[in-house]
């Protein structure tokens, strides 16, 4: 199954972004440091141009940590781009963010003017408790769930940063087909259009695969159950989630593996590494020239076809 999440107040944030973006002199991403790849916005480039950008991998305590030092590794090959690492609520830490912004800008004279900082981030990710911790006070709505702030506001931070929050938004098509997934499993689309079974049996594949004695830990499984189906049911006997007749209850283990995933319960996971996106971004590459390929071939057939009827 296909993921997409784009209502009408994303397409509508996304132009008033374009509109700004040019006044501004540095930019701020925030990811989540569990899907720094599926949570970074493949819209921000060309919106930016060549100004300076934070990469902000937050939520690092939630992530596994070695995979957070590669990614950081991996982001920083794009010029222009230096990335920091945050968990929750720790100011000094996200002050480093300021810190980071002035390394970046030297030829900007903030006595004269303002450094304008632009803020972007996909639904979910934290971004307006970050701005909140910078500025010291509650000046963004936060809430454990996506899509919280609606509108554009630009508030003043110390040593004269003026800081423009938006809306989180994703993008029209989300590709590769597992990062969708990947920002299903963290929380950054909203329920209500989502299969939980579906995205919890993905997650369950996953840790099967990335984070066996985890699993093992957590629920108690021994023997470990080779699949997620097999992970899903086995949790299902162990918690006793049975409906009418004995059958295991999956909505509701899928509620258990998603919610504990997201609080951190689980352990420290990564959902993808930069090696396993390379690969899958070089399969989809691979399946697009596949496709455009048949197209070409359809359109030559086609076009042979009409040539055969007109000589007749």
């Amino acid at each position: 199954m296909a993921i997409n999440w784009f209502p009408g107040h994303m397409h509508k944030a996304r132009k008033e972004i374009k509109q700004v973006m040019p006044q501004m002199d540095l930019i701020i991403e925030v990811l989540d440091a569990r899907i720094p790849f599926s949570s970074e916005n493949p819209l921000v480039p060309a919106l930016r141009g060549d100004k300076p950008v934070i990469k902000v991998l937050n939520k690092r305590d939630l992530a596994d940590p070695e995979i957070t030092e590669r990614w950081q590794t991996w982001l920083e090959r794009e010029r222009g781009v230096r990335t920091i690492t945050l968990t929750h609520n720790q100011r000094h830490e996200a002050l480093g963010i300021l810190e980071l912004a002035q390394e970046m800008t030297p030829d900007h004279d903030r006595q004269k003017s303002a450094l304008r900082v632009m803020i972007l981030g996909i639904p979910n990710v934290g971004k307006s408790t970050i701005i909140n911790t910078l500025a010291g006070r509650p000046v963004a709505k936060t809430g454990n769930e996506p899509a919280v702030t609606r509108a554009q506001q630009a508030i003043k931070l110390p040593d004269n940063i003026l800081l423009y929050d938006t809306p989180g938004f994703l993008w029209p098509k989300l590709s590769p087909e597992a990062s969708g997934y990947r920002l299903a499993v963290s929380g950054a689309i909203r329920s209500a259009v989502l299969d939980f079974e579906d995205i919890a049996l993905f997650e369950a594949d996953y840790l099967i695969q990335a984070y066996p004695e985890l699993v093992q830990a957590r629920y108690g499984l021994n023997p470990l159950p080779e699949d997620g189906l097999g992970l899903m049911d086995a949790i299902a006997a162990k918690r006793r989630f049975f409906g009418r007749g004995s059958i295991p209850d999956l909505h509701k283990v899928s509620e258990v593996l998603l919610n504990e995933f997201r609080s951190g319960t689980l352990g420290q996971i990564s959902l993808e590494t930069p090696e396993m996106v390379e690969q899958e971004l070089a399969e989809a590459e691979r399946e697009a020239a596949e496709k455009a390929a048949q197209k070409t071939a359809q359109k030559d057939v086609k076009g042979k076809k009409k040539g055969r009827t007109g000589k007749r």
